[in-house]
């Protein structure tokens, strides 16, 4: 090295300590600051020795090239994990071991030690309510501890090895279907939990029963794939009988068939314990069980195929979440395109711009996400209370269409006794994350169910079982896609009283729709 150079050297290496809060990265030990220092003092001589250079230099290279990089281009950090993820939402009637069932999962999976299980037990006991201490692993709140009932959708994660999981934990009761429907429309493929127990099948599954309804709202909200597992097969009403559970299965399939699902394709029946965790990591053995040859709930899980996904599509993400920290922060589903740190985006429908500072799934911080992932995403340009549940964080070059009317095709469930369907029809909305108030404004046409035409004669009002298309009427501008563009973002169903009375999709957006 001539002297020139030595004088160079000298002088980074103090302006590097100067500037040791720019350069040196916080967690970084003593003994890599002044590997660094030293790599960087004599890159600038072009005599770096290839054989010091650490490790902990090379990120700093790759961090400036990705900054430079388009967001398309970055590598997908979820992707280098090389493991799919998929949201799994678990349904079912009232107390008929969802959250039980997840708990047990979350435990045999390895995210919940002994000691906590332990301590459940203790305080499950102490309520008098001993067999409910795996559920409080989903069930967080006191509320739901002490009625023994899900209220909030429960959110957790776990991993085979070859995928990674989302549960979502849907509350059974009637009361709570809107957060039911909140959590089905996050996700990819449905956990129907059946209790084989003596009377607790027939309670969900008869008319009123939340078995049928959260069935056709998972249909509805794009939950495509279906494991029914057939759970409390160790209770001693039950004993793991194969009649009690050929029966049940027999009872189920035609109704799945009725609400849209290809049984054979898409629907997958396995018994269970949830309580024990009999054939859910491991399956069953043949001396409780003797008659199934079939996989465990993890085998299945593992086999279920991921659905197609754009991660170059328009940036679509409805949130479902807000709140402050360190800035605004939205939660949310990626149902199209990517996203990346620095990305320029819009909240919709305000037309709001937004800067990404910071993207974080599950609880790690990553530079980029694709679609399918559950995300907490940090904006700048926009403050907590100018955001709500159903708004949309959007691509700027082709946001979401946003409207106050549109075109649908309803299929008519159930309606109110002595209700009738007609123009000024007023129900409650739930479109991705929207709930909002809504009119039918005019009923176009009523399809014929055989044929899939339109009728001829012109429709003035329609019955249970009816599909009609008709304009549907909001009080405020909500984001929407057609169906045929978007699925996930043109599928919604009405309620009204408490009840699920119609499903439908968005036909036609009026060609004014701000977009």
């Amino acid at each position: 090295m001539d002297i020139e150079a030595e004088i160079r050297a000298l002088q980074l290496d103090s302006a590097g300590k100067d500037n040791n809060a720019t350069l040196i990265p916080e967690d970084a030990k003593p003994e890599e600051v002044e590997m660094t220092d030293k790599v960087e003092e004599e890159g600038m001589t072009d005599e770096v020795d290839t054989k010091s250079q650490p490790v902990q230099a090379e990120p700093k290279v790759k961090d400036k090239e990705v900054a430079d990089m388009d967001c398309a281009e970055v590598p997908d950090e979820m992707e280098s994990q090389k493991k799919r993820h998929l949201n799994v939402v678990f349904i079912g009637h009232v107390d008929a071991g969802k959250s039980t069932t997840g708990g047990q999962i979350l435990f045999l999976s390895g995210q919940v030690d002994d000691r906590t299980i332990q301590k459940y037990e203790k305080e499950a006991k102490d309520k008098s309510r001993e067999s409910w201490y795996m559920a409080y692993i989903m069930d967080t709140n006191e509320e739901e501890r002490v009625k023994g009932k899900t209220v909030e959708v429960g959110r957790a994660q776990f991993e085979t090895e070859t995928t990674r999981f989302t549960i979502l934990d849907a509350p059974g009761h009637k009361s709570y279907v809107p957060n039911m429907i909140s959590g089905a429309s996050q996700a990819d493929i449905g956990v129907l939990v059946i209790s084989a127990r003596k009377g607790e099948f027939e309670t969900g599954y008869e008319r009123g029963g939340q078995t049928r309804e959260h069935v056709q709202l998972a249909k509805t909200l794009g939950v495509s794939k279906l494991l029914v597992v057939v759970n409390k097969m160790d209770d001693h009403t039950v004993n793991w009988s194969k009649e009690r559970y050929d029966e049940i299965e027999s009872k189920m399939v035609p109704f799945l068939r009725s609400s849209g699902y290809n049984v054979k394709k898409d629907v997958q029946f396995l018994p269970i314990s949830g309580l024990v965790g009999t054939n859910m990591k491991t399956r069953v053995d043949k001396n409780i069980c003797p008659w199934w040859n079939g996989p465990c709930l993890f085998e299945a899980l593992d086999s279920v195929e991921v659905p197609v996904r754009d991660p170059k599509g328009p940036y679509r993400m409805p949130i479902i979440d807000k709140f402050k920290d360190m800035g605004t922060v939205v939660m949310g589903k990626v149902e199209s395109g990517s996203i990346c740190e620095g990305d320029s985006l819009l909240v919709m429908p305000n037309k709001a711009p937004v800067k990404v500072l910071a993207v974080y799934c599950d609880e790690d911080k990553v530079r980029r996400a694709g679609p399918g992932e559950n995300l907490r995403v940090r904006l700048s340009g926009i403050e907590e209370e100018d955001i709500s549940s159903g708004f949309v964080l959007s691509s700027v070059v082709k946001p979401i269409p946003t409207v106050t009317e549109f075109t649908a095709q309803l299929q008519i469930l159930e309606l109110l006794e002595n209700a009738i369907f007609t123009a000024g029809y007023k129900a409650v909305l739930h479109i991705h994350s929207v709930v909002e108030e809504c009119e039918i404004v005019e009923l176009l046409q009523q399809i014929d169910p055989k044929t899939k035409k339109p009728m001829k004669k012109k429709v003035l009002f329609v019955k249970n079982g009816a599909v009609v298309v008709c304009r549907i009427q909001v009080n405020s501008l909500i984001c929407v896609e057609k169906f045929s563009d978007f699925p996930q973002l043109g599928r919604f169903t009405l309620r009204t009283e408490g009840k699920t009375i119609a499903v439908g999709k968005v036909t036609d957006l009026p060609s004014r729709s701000s977009a």
